[in-house]
């Protein structure tokens, strides 16, 4: 059975990892580039990275050239504004020349509002440890739906609060490198207002009938066997374990209080976090199985497991056994809004990038999809990440998960060999892959 006759294909990126211009046009620091030293290797940061900001009609071109029929991108907070309640003209005038641009080009934008850029006046304010956040996250909403609605229908509230929440206030590796676990259920009450309110200024004010979701990631075991046993223990893990989902996604989707916040989410809380959803997004790369830290949990992974870049076991089922655990859990439409890998990339003498493996990789996680599918899954698309190499957060610029390879002395772009297979698989909506 093909893919879905309008099936998102597509590729994402995020506003800080991509965009540059950190200062200029009245953008105003965010806690990535004001907290940055010390923490990311050599010292590294975003200023310019690829320079999305003043490449944007050549990278639209390209994603046009490839034949992406979506692309999902961030706003960027602190471009938009300056300060509570002041508006920054310039900062909007892009992201609406962006998505003026995608659509001239055929391209679907599928937008985030949140994927980690923090303006450091929010956070000077309290950040996410703030009662106050969800409100002016709620205002930041609906400035950017007041810009973008009219052209823009998916809207994902937030990415991945299990890594700015986990990663950025628990484990210190992310901004704003903070270790405070005795914050985590004001952390997760907060984010999850937030969404919630944000949720609703979309529904209250966009011009045209939107979508909206979000764009979790989680902690993912797949089973070791077809086992009903097996299959159900995964599950149990998936949904249970402490970046699981139960704990960051229950209370949104279900309108159920798991234990940890029993006593914290009052029911005017629930009302306002229990928005309705139509669809669920999810960034997912590897099963959780063979990590290190998971041992104890009895799955191992074998000597010498593939493994990307990055260090990330290559799991393809994960594609397959995800989306079927979260459609029967959630009962959601299927977005897989990340999926992709960090190769060892660089420019062959022949001047082509040659990166077979993520050819590789990209065709065996998408035939697990296509399974998933083809058993009635109804999933609605896949963003590869990323649409090209940018800066990855506290590893720096080491790690290259384009389909477009970025010379970060030049701004050179150059579509890798995984770039055009990707055209070929879209072209065919899938099929033969």
């Amino acid at each position: 059975m093909p893919f879905p006759k309008d099936f998102l294909w597509g590729a994402a990126s995020a506003s800080y990892q991509v965009e540059g211009a950190a200062a200029e046009d009245g953008k105003v620091p965010g806690i990535w580039d004001a907290l940055y030293k010390g923490h990311v290797k050599r010292d590294e940061n975003a200023a310019v990275s690829a320079d999305h900001y003043h490449h944007y009609k050549e990278d639209v071109a390209l994603m046009k050239q490839i034949g992406l029929k979506s692309y999902r991108f961030s706003v960027s907070w602190p471009r938009v504004m300056s300060a509570e309640g002041v508006v920054n003209p310039k900062g909007i005038e892009f992201y609406s020349n962006l998505v003026d641009e995608l659509l001239c080009a055929g391209i679907e934008p599928l937008v985030t509002l949140y994927h980690w850029d923090l303006p450091m006046w929010a956070y000077e304010m309290g950040g996410w440890e703030s009662e106050r956040i969800s409100d002016l996250f709620a205002e930041y909403t609906r400035i950017v739906v007041d810009a973008l609605s009219d052209r823009v229908q998916y809207w994902m509230t937030v990415n991945e609060p299990q890594c700015f929440i986990g990663a950025g206030y628990l484990g210190g590796v992310h901004a704003p490198f903070l270790q405070v676990p005795e914050k985590m259920p004001t952390l997760l009450r907060n984010y999850m207002l937030a969404h919630g309110k944000s949720t609703l200024v979309i529904r209250q004010n966009a011009k045209k009938p939107p979508k909206v979701g979000m764009a979790p990631v989680g902690s993912g075991y797949t089973p070791a066997d077809n086992s009903p046993e097996e299959i159900e223990r995964a599950k149990k893990l998936t949904y249970e374990d402490m970046m699981g989902l139960s704990l960051w996604l229950d209370p949104i989707i279900l309108g159920e209080v798991p234990d940890m916040l029993k006593g914290l989410l009052s029911e005017e809380d629930l009302q306002i976090i229990h928005q309705p959803l139509d669809f669920f997004g999810f960034n997912i790369y590897n099963s959780q199985n063979y990590e290190d830290q998971n041992a104890d949990k009895g799955y191992q992974g074998y000597d010498g497991m593939p493994r990307t870049a990055m260090g990330w076991a290559v799991t393809p089922e994960c594609l397959y056994w995800m989306p079927k655990f979260h459609y029967e859990r959630y009962h959601l439409p299927i977005l897989i809004t990340e999926n992709g890998m960090a190769n060892l990339d660089w420019v062959s003498l022949d001047g082509a990038v040659h990166d077979p493996q993520r050819i590789d990789y990209l065709r065996r996680y998408l035939r697990e999809l296509e399974k998933a599918i083809d058993e009635g899954v109804p999933v609605i698309g896949y963003q590869y990440w990323s649409i090209m190499d940018n800066f990855e957060w506290a590893d720096g610029f080491d790690r290259r998960f384009g389909l477009i390879y970025v010379d970060y002395r030049t701004g050179k772009r150059t579509l890798k060999d995984s770039a055009h297979e990707y055209a070929r698989i879209i072209s065919v909506n899938g099929a033969g892959i």
